[in-house]
């Protein structure tokens, strides 16, 4: 029997734990540093038709449909008048059971966690070294235990301390020159908007979506704001719960946002936007998973979806015993450029490109060739 060990109890540590768990030859064991898992916030996921047919394969269609939903378009409208662009019909890639999916991250993360028995999760194991003993991976954690493994999966976010244990820091994750805010409100708080699909506006170096994530029309709100941080500030890992500097960032949003949507939203949270840099080639029987392998700019939605597939494609590979880093850093050097450009596209500034930027939009958001070829490519496994 082989033993692997999962880092990280997020979304593609789980789902992995999910696939493996009927498998007799292997024995799976997820080390979170954390004392739990924290699935009481509301914020959203987006999910596409990619990773709702691999959710699928380990019972997600049975989640009930008042805790989902399925939007049928994003609309697209400048910030600046509030004026709708065009709109983007991406249920055209949907089938009967694998439908684009929007949900609460707790519900997502509570349905993987369901699946799994208790013992598979240990709790307070955060690791300290990673050491190799011929074909033996050796695990030393914070609270002195060792542990043996054939197989060790990271997963453990864009700020892996395993892959920066593996990689000596040489492949530490970017600031991106963006901040993210967050919030849950109420269909009540804003008006005009379709609420069976997904709402994005584009603005001078800022970006916001809407979009439900339940039927009883709970709204998630997501918005990027290009800002560059000093060295200085991007280090210091308190900034974000310094009072002066929040202050001085919910006044920048505020003026990006309208006062109805901004003086509505609940739960309101701060964070940098911080990507991969590089696509780093672990070890022999050592793989990087989710985030850990590789975080994009926030400008696809595709974090969580390229999660479980990238998970999905690991455990193919390890049965299979498949080259699994050429095939996934193929696919993530696809995503991330059209990440980039969308985040490019979106923050436009210049009156000039922003008039052509919204031509171009109203034509290929109908050319069928164009989505195929942009969209069908991602949502298609």
């Amino acid at each position: 029997m082989k033993n692997i060990a999962i880092i990280g109890a997020g979304i593609s540590g789980l789902y992995l734990a999910n696939l493996f768990k009927d498998k007799k030859d292997y024995q799976v064991t997820i080390y979170e540093k954390k004392n739990s898992i924290e699935i009481n916030e509301g914020y959203g996921v987006q999910l596409s038709v990619n990773s709702i047919e691999l959710l699928n394969k380990i019972g997600f269609n049975s989640i009930s449909g008042e805790e989902k939903f399925n939007p049928l378009k994003i609309d697209f409208f400048e910030i600046k008048n509030s004026k709708k662009i065009c709109d983007l019909e991406i249920s055209k890639f949907n089938s009967e059971n694998c439908k684009y999916t929007t949900l609460k991250r707790s519900k997502l993360l509570q349905f993987l966690i369901n699946g799994l028995k208790n013992e598979i999760i240990k709790y307070n194991y955060s690791i300290n070294r990673i050491e190799y003993n011929k074909d033996l991976i050796n695990l030393v954690f914070d609270n002195g235990e060792k542990k043996k493994h054939d197989y060790l999966i990271i997963s453990d976010g864009v700020f892996s301390k395993c892959k920066s244990l593996i990689s000596a820091n040489k492949s530490n994750a970017i600031y991106n020159d963006a901040i993210a805010i967050r919030g849950n409100i109420s269909k009540k708080n804003f008006k005009n908007l379709n609420e069976e699909n997904i709402s994005l506006f584009l603005g001078s170096n800022f970006h916001f979506v809407i979009y439900p994530v339940d039927q009883s029309k709970n709204f998630n709100f997501i918005g990027i704001l290009r800002y560059q941080l000093t060295l200085k500030e991007q280090k210091n890992k308190d900034l974000f719960g310094e009072n002066f500097f929040i202050e001085k960032m919910k006044n920048k949003f505020s003026q990006k946002i309208s006062p109805m949507i901004f003086e509505n939203l609940q739960d309101m949270k701060l964070f940098p936007v911080f990507v991969s840099k590089d696509i780093y080639n672990s070890p022999k029987n050592i793989f990087l998973v989710g985030d850990a392998f590789f975080a994009f700019p926030p400008s696809f939605a595709q974090g969580a979806s390229q999660s479980i597939e990238g998970a999905n494609e690991l455990y193919e590979s390890i049965l299979n015993n498949r080259n699994y880093f050429i095939m996934r850093s193929k696919r993530v050097k696809m995503i991330n450029r059209r990440s980039i450009f969308n985040q490019f596209a979106f923050h436009l500034s210049n009156q000039i490109m922003t008039y052509f930027r919204n031509i171009s939009l109203k034509y290929l958001t109908k050319n069928k060739y164009f989505l195929e070829s942009y969209l069908g490519k991602i949502y298609k496994n």
